[in-house]
């Protein structure tokens, strides 16, 4: 009997984020690891420039092959391990130097393009390109996008939602000891009690759940936390776990979900730490955001849930006071490729 044929790669859209940020650098670092590369094939949409400064900088040999964007050599991508779409644009036109970076409305445009070209090949969209089974987003700057005329979308992951018609994706964080999802994302305080839902914070349960299982937990034991300071404290001091979160869980106890709360927002991540829950559901950014920065700021890995594909992303924005400085630790964008790969490999293994 003939040996089975192995599993094919996966193929990795990355959009190398700000070009003034240090997402060139941690792109370079994070892929000179040889066995991550022979991990996936991986398309990068980006510029040649930064990264090859990067690499100099570091000390590393460049590894890409790089083709001009529309080009179609990209049809022979696949006999290469990573591929730079280069979109050739210079610094000096990128309105800042090599001491001084900073968010430009070029750089802008740049990210959001690179962005959206590495969505378009995750969607089967550009011509030549191999269709990606997973994206990964290096950081952008939200005022950079707010310059080149991209307010719409307040980050990524709303992005991602809109190109995909995601209805229900979610912000969600892994890092080594702790795994948050988020109810609510890049809005302002005022703003969450209103979008609060049961059915909003039902399916924040359920893709948490579901993300879990596609990490590997079959089971998943899932805390959701409160929204008010002790968990409303049996209504004096708010009635929103009483009246939207519970009855969210209630709900998802109904459908086979192994979840508890609402707790505190001050203890309850404590307990998923020591191993007690798997996931913790957060209702806003900062109370999910806090705990993960303090245990992973260099380690953890963004998600997003709910789309067709994964995506991931590093959990730290385009430090320009760093950048071109050979000084950025690659650790969450290494993770962030790792993770991309074995949830695409997860997902074609289960076609």
């Amino acid at each position: 009997m003939p040996a089975p044929a192995p599993n094919p790669r996966p193929t990795i859209a990355v959009s190398m984020g700000d070009p003034g940020g240090i997402g060139p650098e941690v792109l370079v670092k994070a892929l000179a690891d040889a066995e991550l590369r022979q991990s996936a094939r991986f398309i990068v949409h980006g510029l040649s420039a930064p990264m090859h400064t990067a690499a100099d900088d570091a000390g590393i040999p460049p590894f890409w092959w790089r083709v001009r964007a529309g080009s179609p050599l990209l049809e022979t991508a696949g006999s290469h391990d990573v591929v730079l779409i280069d979109h050739d644009e210079t610094a000096s036109r990128l309105g800042w130097s090599d001491g001084e970076r900073k968010a430009t409305k070029a750089s802008g445009a740049l990210s959001f393009r690179f962005v959206d070209d590495a969505i378009s090949g995750a969607r089967g969209e550009l011509p030549a390109h191999p269709k990606a089974d997973a994206v990964v987003t290096a950081p952008i700057s939200k005022h950079a996008w707010v310059l080149a005329g991209h307010s719409r979308w307040p980050g990524h992951t709303e992005l991602l939602a809109e190109r995909f018609g995601a209805t229900r994706s979610r912000m969600m964080f892994v890092a080594p000891k702790l795994r948050v999802i988020l109810v609510t994302a890049h809005v302002p305080l005022t703003r969450v009690v209103n979008d609060l839902t049961i059915g909003r914070v039902h399916d924040t349960i359920d893709l948490g759940a579901e993300a879990c299982r596609a990490l590997g937990i079959e089971r998943p034991r899932i805390a959701v936390a409160g929204l008010n300071p002790h968990a409303g404290e049996e209504g004096l001091l708010g009635d929103e776990e009483k009246r939207i979160i519970a009855p969210a869980i209630a709900h998802a106890l109904r459908n086979g979900i192994t979840v508890e709360g609402p707790f505190p927002g001050d203890t309850v991540f404590n307990a998923a730490i020591k191993g007690r829950y798997d996931m913790v559901v957060a209702m806003y950014h900062d109370q999910g955001l806090i705990p993960v920065k303090l245990l992973a700021f260099d380690s953890a890995v963004n998600v997003t849930t709910g789309l067709p594909v994964w995506r991931t992303s590093p959990d730290h924005g385009t430090a320009f006071d760093i950048a071109g400085k050979n000084l950025a630790d690659c650790g969450s964008m290494k993770e962030s490729l790792r993770l991309a790969v074995r949830l695409a490999s997860s997902e074609m293994i289960s076609r």
